[in-house]
Formats: structure tokens, sequence, C-alpha cells
């Protein structure tokens, strides 16, 4: 198992209570392939420095997952297919 950090901006267009089960949502897939959620911390709606997607700002979130590389894959590839995801970056942070 490896430590990952994943960085996720969603629609802004969501309702901020339906936010976290939106999350929820999306990160299944790790618990299901025997990885774990360590973390999950939700900065809420923030403004972007510039457009993306011709939308000006976004709900951001991060979450600290173990996990091993296939699954870690495996969201990115869901994340990516998800139409309320705006923006996605996995990343192994430094030890």
């Amino acid at each position: 198992m490896r430590h990952y950090e994943m960085m996720v901006i969603l629609d802004p267009e969501l309702e901020e209570r339906t936010l976290q089960p939106a999350i929820d949502k999306l990160i299944t897939v790790i618990p299901e392939n025997g990885g774990t959620v360590d973390n999950v911390d939700v900065w809420g709606r923030r403004r972007f420095a510039y457009e993306i997607q011709k939308k000006t700002e976004g709900y951001y979130a991060v979450v600290d997952f173990h996990a091993t590389p296939d699954v870690a894959k495996e969201l990115d590839r869901q994340l990516g297919l998800n139409e309320t995801v705006i923006r996605t970056k996995i990343l192994r942070p430094e030890a």
C-alpha cells in the first residue's frame, strides 16, 4: 500500500449539503478495493485564478488515502468520467 494525496475540484452548481455525500460516493472505489481513506478535508468554495470549463469557482477537497497503484489509477479514471468533477490531481507526497 502506498500513501496518496488527491485534490479534487467539484462543480460550483452542487448544493453545499450534497457536497460531502458526493465526495464519499466518488471515493468509494478505494475501500472497495482494499484501500483506506485516512482523511477528507473539504476546503469549501474557492475562486479560481483563471476560468476552467467556463467556471470561475468550485468546491475544493483534499483526500489522503492508502491504496495500491492500480486502485489510484482506477480512481483517476472514474473521476475523469464524472461530470461534477472539474479537475483532479493525485500524487504521492514526499515522506
